[in-house]
């Protein structure tokens, strides 16, 4: 049985890094909208009330009975869920005298177990507009901070259950001890014995997908990505030869990614049709300039030829996805930020006609637990630990029309700086990397002769999630270097610059 813990959606910006949190104590973990019903069962062994942007004292602050979650299991409020709990209780919650937001110190007042092995004094984060004046009659006060009376506290009573508050977030980088407070509430005080592992995930997923599928053909289209390439290897570990892999060149892949990568699915023992189909795409492609025009051209071949190569597998009833956590987690409807509604399909959506059941054996994932069960299954560190990189690839990397002479020259240019920066140990400090061939000829001199030829722009980030980057600050020599390999070995282009732009305002990809 994997024990679990429910984290209760308020809205907060910050619930998914809770159970981010949560996971890397090796306790199993699901996020559910505040007002969804909750299903007790023995594996369930406590609750976690995350935050929201809005106020417990307003008409409609979103509301749950805590007392009867807690008759049942241990409780831990943050933010807008411990002001929630001492509210229930009698407490008094009010408006800050201002707005407190970023570190603070917190100061234990009392030791418990939830805050075992934290130092006396520790930085927090801070976010929240309310704060709590009185605790109610029968909680005690744990912490505090210079600026707010009530940082931590409890319920005193040991014949309920245990029932904690938390005025700042624990889940957030900027808190110190955070993490450990967090494996505090999960090991000390709901008695989770820590053991969701990788192994242990790839065991259950394969026999759940073994009771799912049963005899059932599933296809999939296969990008070389991560997601759908440690989806492929769990179905196929359940299933076998009736996981039929589809994955196409569209003709802006990088350089040999279509050869390399069908190598590595050979090796990995996966039925994969490789579909050149780089000129269908080149055609739909002709006199597009705008992104969004390449994007759709380029979404809809890839329909087109994974439809058409579907109708030749008889018998396909499921459809294979590399659909992760984050995914799932924003289709939710819940108030706030946390509740963008986003339709996802990792093959781009298809087509209607296609009536098939989906196959998702990563949804309780989040990417990084991905490569962690990628690695147990053997599949190459150097596939699973790829930057980033555009469903419309190098499409949108080329600004302005793309042609296959456009493609060739920056896949060649690309190929010079991404193995570049695996020669000089800088690849994996960058979160991603591209080059961006600009619909811009410049005048060269090359030997005695002058030159008119295009322009690439390398770009490097930094980045924790991708939502904000940094621009890399790779060393200049480096820079030369690569600059120089570029305009000697690549014909056709004369001039390379370095995009210095972070995000916001700019985006890491130019369109």
């Amino acid at each position: 049985m994997t024990e679990k813990i429910l984290i209760l959606d308020f809205g907060s910006q910050y619930t998914q890094l809770i159970a981010r949190s949560v996971r890397e104590a090796k306790v199993y973990c699901e996020i559910i909208p505040y007002n969804k019903e909750i299903i007790y069962d023995p594996s369930l062994k406590g609750i976690i009330l995350g935050g929201s942007p809005f106020s417990v004292n307003e008409p409609n602050a979103l509301q749950i009975d805590i007392k009867a979650i807690n008759a049942k299991l241990p409780i831990l409020g943050i933010c807008y869920g411990a002001q929630l709990t001492a509210k229930t209780y009698g407490g008094k919650v009010e408006k800050s005298d201002k707005r407190e937001y970023g570190r603070a110190i917190f100061m234990i007042k009392k030791s418990d177990d939830l805050l075992q092995n934290i130092s006396t004094t520790s930085q927090v984060w801070m976010s929240h507009s309310d704060t709590i004046k009185e605790l109610p009659a029968g909680f005690e006060l744990l912490g505090t901070t210079e600026s707010i009376p009530v940082a931590a506290f409890k319920r005193a009573s040991n014949k309920e259950q245990p029932l904690y508050g938390l005025q700042f977030h624990p889940e957030v980088y900027h808190s110190a001890e955070g993490k450990t407070i967090i494996k505090n509430f999960l090991v000390n005080i709901c008695k989770c014995s820590q053991n969701w592992t990788a192994a242990h995930f790839i065991t259950d997923t394969v026999e759940a997908l073994k009771k799912q599928i049963g005899n059932k053909k599933v296809i999939m289209g296969l990008s070389g990505g991560v997601d759908s390439t440690v989806a492929a290897t769990l179905i196929h570990k359940a299933i076998g030869k009736n996981l039929y892999g589809i994955f196409v060149d569209n003709g802006v892949l990088r350089k040999n990614e279509f050869e390399e990568v069908l190598e590595i699915y050979s090796k990995l023992g996966l039925h994969v049709i490789g579909i050149d189909a780089k000129k269908h795409f080149y055609k739909k492609l002709a006199d597009k300039t705008d992104p969004e025009e390449k994007r759709k051209a380029i979404g809809g071949g890839f329909i087109e030829i994974f439809d058409e190569e579907a109708k030749k597998i008889e018998g396909v009833e499921l459809l294979g996805q590399g659909t992760i956590y984050p995914d799932v987690i924003e289709s939710l409807s819940v108030y706030g930020p946390s509740a963008t509604i986003k339709s996802h399909h990792n093959v781009g959506g298809l087509p209607d006609t296609m009536k098939l059941g989906l196959v998702e054996p990563l949804r309780s994932l989040f990417k990084d637990e991905v490569r962690r069960v990628g690695l147990e299954l053997g599949i190459p560190h150097d596939m699973l630990f790829r930057h980033p990189f555009p469903g419309p690839g190098l499409g949108i990397r080329i600004l302005g029309e793309v042609t296959e002479e456009k493609v060739r020259l920056l896949q060649n240019a690309d190929a010079i700086y991404i193995n570049g920066l695996k020669k000089h140990n800088l690849y994996a400090s960058v979160w991603q990397a591209g080059t961006i061939l600009l619909p811009v000829k410049s005048v060269g001199v090359m030997g005695d002769e002058r030159t008119y030829e295009f322009t690439v722009v390398l770009r490097a980030v930094t980045s924790v999630d991708g939502m904000t980057a940094d621009w890399a600050h790779l060393p200049y020599e480096f820079l030369a270097d690569i600059s120089n390999e570029i305009i000697n070995n690549v014909p056709g282009i004369n001039r390379v610059v370095y995009d210095i732009s972070s995000k916001p305002p700019a985006t890491i990809e130019w369109e």
